[in-house]
């Protein structure tokens, strides 16, 4: 039989031999990385968080021989953080770090870290996370279908800017116009001041305080830097008013689904990154504010125990005492002494 030859089949059988040449490579790359995983959060890539989430992602990857890959996902690009505690809890993505005052949207006392003025120094801080009120919290998380990583992730002391004029005294926040996050512990707080809060995603923060939405908003030194928000603002009063951290979350039927000692490689990486998280965010403060008063925003300092008398007189911590429970706030003022 005369076989034709023509240039379409010359095609095809050329096409056939690479197809047959790449297949295998093809194969071995599709089968590189049996666990795929989406970790998201809502911060610039230049901030150590998403640095040791990256260093994290590497080392799981080595351990795991690549049976594991983790992309980041930064900066809100999978949608604020409310949508995206939405899709955690859905499934549609697989770790997510945020911050407990956030979570407590849907779990309420995972806000208790964030307590007006409990806190009065790091060492305070890492003994009361990292104890048993932290224990407690990841307790309550994981009746929400979410797992939370051991370690929490230090956000940091946060402190209030504005542009229209200093922080110094509970006086000054009287009708202030200031961004808070999504989370009524937040709102709470400055309606006790007497401030006018506003609940804005952080991820619009930046364009709210450039059209003039709010006068001003509150955030760790890191952040204010990493999110360039010194380009809006012009005072930055250091209040140290509340301690935020973010919990590394996880869904707990995707987790729960993963090879035990997949999840030990992990968690263990998870941990040891957030550990060194706080070392980095640690360094960074030391010098933050100098460089952003390089930048343009103006320092003060503000004694905490008006502001604190303040929200004792305002009936603050008696309600939030009675919205955590009994369980909860002694935990807490085991740690940080009597606050109501």
């Amino acid at each position: 039989m005369q076989i034709k030859t023509t240039r379409r089949s010359v095609l095809a059988a050329g096409l056939g031999g690479s197809a047959a040449l790449f297949a295998p490579a093809y194969i071995r790359s599709a089968r590189a990385a049996e666990f795929n995983y989406k970790f998201a959060n809502n911060l610039a890539l230049t901030h150590p968080l998403n640095k040791q989430a990256q260093a994290a992602a590497d080392r799981i990857k080595a351990e795991t021989n690549g049976r594991v890959e983790i992309q980041i996902f930064p900066s809100s690009q999978l949608g604020s953080d409310t949508d995206t505690l939405s899709q955690i809890r859905a499934g549609a993505v697989d770790f997510f770090t945020l911050s407990g005052l956030i979570l407590s949207t849907l779990v309420p006392a995972a806000s208790i870290n964030g307590i007006g003025f409990a806190f009065p120094d790091y060492p305070t801080v890492w003994k009361t996370m990292d104890g048993e009120l932290g224990a407690y919290v990841r307790a309550q998380i994981d009746k929400v279908g979410l797992v939370a990583m051991d370690t929490i992730w230090d956000n940091g002391f946060r402190q209030m800017t504005s542009s229209s004029k200093p922080i110094t005294s509970p006086a000054d926040l009287k009708g202030f116009k200031i961004r808070v996050p999504v989370s009524p512990l937040w709102t709470s707080m400055f309606k006790a001041f007497d401030a006018s809060p506003a609940s804005i995603n952080f991820n619009e923060v930046y364009s709210a305080l450039q059209t003039k939405v709010v006068e001003g908003q509150e955030n760790p030194l890191a952040i204010i830097s990493t999110a360039k928000l010194y380009e809006v603002q012009k005072y930055c009063s250091l209040t140290n008013h509340m301690w935020d951290g973010f919990w590394l979350l996880a869904n707990k039927r995707i987790w729960e689904g993963i090879p035990a000692d997949i999840r030990t490689i992990i968690a263990k990486n998870f941990n040891m990154a957030g550990l060194a998280e706080r070392e980095d965010v640690a360094k960074l403060n030391a010098g933050l504010q100098s460089e952003l008063a390089g930048k343009g925003l103006t320092f003060n300092n503000a004694d905490a125990a008006p502001f604190r008398d303040t929200l004792r007189k305002a009936g603050f911590y008696s309600e939030w005492k009675g919205k955590y429970g009994e369980q909860a706030w002694s935990l807490l003022e085991k740690s940080v002494g009597s606050l109501s």
